[in-house]
């Protein structure tokens, strides 16, 4: 096939493994923190350790096409685990380490999983607790592997035994089996099975995304050229593995470069291991930044007078001039000097707080990030960019090239990849990464994939007249037209809102309505700080949501965004008539966000459905009765009366004839 041309017989991952060993062997692959202290594995090192594993799952029985479940925090046995998988002819398929028992439940039987390989003992506990609830069914898993030994002593180890020893098993039996693991090995090909990964399942069951070798190679061969990735470039893995960012960059493009993968300890040291690895190479969801965002101005908020002076300055002049330096446009000299003298005392002293000194490529994607807040770290001369992808593109499906970077645009088509707009104004788009199938989904299949390959996206934008960028506007099921007509895209104003620190979540309604209404999550965080220096008392998260002066500051943030929106002539009829603050945070385990944070709207709009009346009733309070689960697993209620606010709108029409 042509698309083979260029990649010879890298038709696998574990060729680009034994390519990467022969051609790079002594230098660095993986990195992990455990106990303080950096661990390194040379490509060499990774290779002998990935076989031992695949050569220890051969001796546990595993077949060509079984289905290997990875659980667990991003850990470099756990990277090695997949490749030694697809060695055998099996199949990873990497699950979110925070899923409950249930959600595991389902992926675990859906996808068939005969062997596990799981992180540690809370991992074990809930795998054990499915194969309960399966009951029948659960004999279909043949194995447990665990890394952590930690609280293992006691249990029946029938069919569960250490990852460790069960490589150290593989090499005991080399000679026995290495014959048929190299068998297995050559057979694989350009089409095989790479991965298979699961949806977020924002509007129902997660779906078995199959991706095959040539759609991670290809996409990892183009992207990686498209930013001039190379084998001395560091990335940080801490994203979960279950999601196809992870795996494009932690394996794909690691993988295709040779370039190093670092674990962190855990996610509580992850800004402390950031800090001590300084990638070269960041990807963050627009949540990282934003958190990361709220904590420098907290800390600006503590700081001294002088301090605060100086920084408020400086980032006047970043603001200003900061992006176009980046892009390498004209800026005159005194302002190039302003901006130097910024960098010694401000950017540079904060970027290296933050960990990101050494970046010289840096993406967010997942949604859509507010404008501002991708303003405010370009402006910082971090070259932050914006990718559009999906797990069944493998990612890529739109990049932003050097030099023509914008926070109201997500780029052109990534290399080999076509993008074209359908008449209702869907994304569509076809490439070497399209995903093969929904595992056993044939009408998901056909519904999303047609016979010539162009996949719906499900997204609603438009390509820009001049420079070809494609404009995201919202998810196409969640645009709609508010009574009057005016068009509704919630998100565009959800992240306006959630530029503010304080403001953590923000889910917006009014398609059908006459007017918009907001429910507010707030930062506990931010506003907690906040109240500390405003000397207000609080017990709880619930507390201080609904507290007079909270609810001040978040309306005042609200009417800011509001006149924002209305400047907007397009979206002005998207501003916020009513809101509420929530009395609890949304939360995955109670099934209102995905694993990856994304608002789930139907299951919003069902369990708040009380709140969604009140604020269209006219209503000033609420009381209310809502469903949450706890850390271990038991169900409880909590109670509360919520106020409800007006908020002042703009009148658009008044405003354009008065200018």
């Amino acid at each position: 096939m042509a698309e083979n041309a260029t990649t010879g017989d890298l038709q696998s991952i574990p060729a680009l493994l034994a390519r990467n060993a022969a051609k790079w062997g002594g230098l660095p692959a993986f990195r992990e923190k455990e106990f303080g202290i950096w661990q390194s594995w040379t490509w060499a090192e990774t290779a002998d350790e990935v076989r031992a594993i695949a050569l220890g799952f051969l001796t546990l029985g595993i077949d060509r096409g079984d289905h290997v479940a990875i659980i667990g925090r991003n850990r470099p046995a756990l990277y090695w685990s997949m490749v030694a998988a697809e060695m055998c002819g099996a199949v990873p398929v990497p699950l979110y380490q925070d899923a409950v028992a249930e959600e595991m439940a389902y992926v675990l039987e859906h996808c068939g999983a005969r062997f596990i390989v799981a992180g540690d003992q809370e991992q074990v506990d809930k795998v054990l607790e499915v194969q309960e609830a399966l009951g029948d069914k659960s004999t279909q898993i043949h194995h447990i592997a665990y890394l952590d030994k930690r609280g293992m002593r006691k249990y029946d180890h029938t069919r569960m035994n250490a990852l460790a020893d069960i490589a150290a098993e593989g090499r005991a039996a080399a000679q026995r089996v290495g014959p048929e693991l190299d068998k297995r090995i050559a057979e694989l090909t350009y089409d095989h099975t790479c991965v298979m990964l699961y949806t977020s399942g924002t509007t129902g069951k997660p779906k078995g995304v199959v991706l095959s070798n040539r759609n991670i190679i290809e996409t990892a061969k183009n992207s990686a050229a498209f930013d001039h990735l190379k084998r001395d470039d560091e990335v940080l893995a801490y994203l979960p593995m279950a999601w196809v960012g992870d795996f494009i960059f932690s394996v794909g493009q690691a993988f295709w470069t040779g370039f190093t993968v670092n674990c962190p300890e855990n996610a509580a040291t992850m800004m402390t291991d950031l800090r001590e690895i300084g990638p070269t190479y960041f990807f963050a969801p627009p949540r990282v930044f934003e958190g990361q965002l709220t904590n420098v101005m907290i800390r600006m908020e503590d700081a001294g007078r002088l301090k605060k002076r100086m920084f408020d300055h400086y980032m006047g002049i970043a603001r200003r001039v900061g992006p176009a330096i980046l892009d390498g446009k004209p800026v005159s000299g005194m302002d190039r000097f302003r901006y130097w003298l910024g960098d010694l005392l401000v950017y540079g002293p904060l970027k290296n707080t933050l960990g990101f000194s050494r970046v010289r490529v840096g993406y967010t994607a997942g949604e859509a990030i507010g404008p501002e807040i991708f303003d405010f770290y370009r402006s910082l001369g971090i070259n932050l960019k914006q990718l559009y992808g999906q797990t069944e593109a493998s990612v890529f499906i739109t990049q932003q090239p050097d030099g023509e970077v914008r926070s109201d645009t997500v780029g052109v088509p990534s290399p080999g990849v076509e993008v074209k707009i359908s008449d209702n104004g869907e994304v569509f788009y076809r490439s070497p990464g399209t995903f093969v199938e929904y595992y056993k989904n044939a009408e998901s299949t056909a519904s999303t994939k047609d016979a010539e390959g162009w996949v719906a996206t499900g997204d609603a934008g438009f390509f820009e007249e001049g420079t070809g960028h494609l404009r995201i506007i919202d998810r196409a099921k969640d645009v709609g037209k508010m009574a009057d007509g005016t068009l509704f895209a919630p998100k565009y104003v959800e992240n306006k809102l959630k530029f503010y620190p304080n403001i953590l979540e923000a889910v917006v309604f009014g398609a059908g309505r006459n007017m918009c209404t907001a429910f507010i999550n707030i930062d506990l965080n931010a506003v907690g700080n906040w109240a500390e220096r405003n000397n207000i008392a609080y017990a709880s998260y619930q507390e201080l949501a609904g507290h007079p002066k909270v609810y001040e500051m978040i309306q005042s943030h609200v009417e800011d965004v509001n006149k924002s929106v209305a400047a907007d002539p397009m979206l002005a009829g998207c501003q916020i008539h009513r809101f509420l603050i929530l009395h609890k945070e949304l939360d995955a385990d109670d099934g209102e966000l995905t694993r990856t944070r994304k608002v789930r709207r139907k299951i919003i709009e069902e369990k708040f459905a009380d709140l969604i009346d009140a604020l269209y009733g006219g209503k000033d309070e609420i009381y209310t009765e809502t469903e949450v689960t706890y850390e271990d697993g038991r169900k409880g209620k909590i109670k509360a009366t919520l106020t409800l606010r007006d908020a002042k709108v703009e009148r658009v029409a008044e405003r354009m004839a008065a200018e």
